[in-house]
């Protein structure tokens, strides 16, 4: 079932439902829709949750606001605790039992620093939270684009990249799926095994694009199935990139408008999960982020790390990510 959910700027954000018993929110990254948790929302509705995939605004179905500022983490989390408090059934009843008054969340790229900072914003509203391919970091004084500009000094990092408005959506939507194909494979497994991929990464200097000499896949690997590219080729052939990519622009806002929750851990029951091969993993050199990927969570109920899985860990591997959110769910 679809639904449309109004948040308090009355911007829509659209949402899939499927299943009936406590609710699963989940929340997608870059470049991806709600479609990307399709196996997440077949299997736990099977199994008692009434779980739901939202479009994130800028994405899909759901409103995509010009200016950056409308991409701040702030307002994100409040998307989530949007949907959040419309969909449980009655999130201030007593009567309900303790699991129907509050909502699990599932976050992956992107969608994880906004589950994560949404639990921490809302506890009110959130049970628990499980994170996909980024571990918490607590809101700091500087933000991951500062520290990625000296780091990357001298070479290319994508988010980097993404920061001058107007030239990474010319580069994607000249060919949208060509563009697709890439990404995806650059960052499954398959293509982090790539020495042609790897090699086209490393070679590239600051100042340079991200699609060139990347490898257009044919065929595409069987984890995504022609179907399901062109679900999103589709969707991002009429929507564009700009929702997408703004989210990258507005990560210096964040350290000004959540000051008020900077340090500050995630406190309900969380867990970890992610691709071994991951680039998410080794973002700053010899420094492995997965290592203590619970270290800001009181309750953390520990990691599962994939062997031979990139990025698209949901998609790439769902049966193994489903199990190990399945033990998660029975933790609590």
């Amino acid at each position: 079932m679809k639904t449309v959910v109004l948040n308090d700027a009355g911007l829509s954000l659209h949402v899939e439902v499927q299943g009936e018993g406590p609710l699963i929110v989940c929340v997608h990254g870059w470049p991806e829709l709600g479609y990307s948790w399709r196996h997440q929302l077949t299997y736990f509705a099977a199994r008692g949750y009434r779980i739901a995939a939202m479009d994130v605004r800028g994405y899909g179905d759901s409103s995509a606001p010009w200016g950056v500022d409308a991409y701040s983490m702030r307002n994100l989390c409040q998307d989530v605790a949007t949907v959040v408090a419309a969909l449980l059934y009655a999130p201030s009843d007593p009567s309900q039992p303790p699991s129907q008054r509050k909502a699990i969340l599932f976050g992956h790229d992107w969608g994880a620093p906004i589950v994560w900072n949404t639990a921490v914003l809302f506890p009110e509203l959130i049970g628990a939270v499980a994170g996909l391919s980024v571990p918490f970091v607590p809101i700091r004084s500087r933000s991951f684009l500062e520290i990625a500009a000296e780091v990357y000094r001298d070479r290319f990092f994508y988010q980097l990249y993404f920061q001058e408005e107007g030239r990474a959506e010319n580069d994607f939507e000249a060919d949208v799926g060509t563009a697709l194909r890439k990404v995806y494979y650059a960052l499954a497994g398959e293509g982090l095994r790539d020495s042609i991929v790897k090699n086209a990464m490393r070679n590239k200097n600051q100042g340079d694009d991200l699609l060139t000499d990347l490898v257009d896949p044919k065929p595409f690997p069987k984890w995504l199935t022609p179907d399901d590219l062109a679900v999103f080729t589709s969707t991002f052939s009429r929507t564009g990139f700009r929702g997408a990519f703004n989210r990258y622009r507005a990560q210096t806002l964040d350290v000004t408008e959540l000051a008020d929750i900077a340090g500050q851990p995630v406190t309900q029951p969380a867990c970890f999960i992610a691709g071994a091969l991951d680039p998410v993993r080794t973002f700053v050199p010899g420094v492995d982020a997965y290592a203590k990927a619970g270290a800001h969570c009181r309750d953390f109920r520990g990691s599962t790390i994939l062997p031979d899985i990139g990025h698209w860990v949901q998609q790439e591997a769902p049966a193994a990510t489903n199990e190990a959110l399945a033990a998660f769910l029975t933790s609590l």
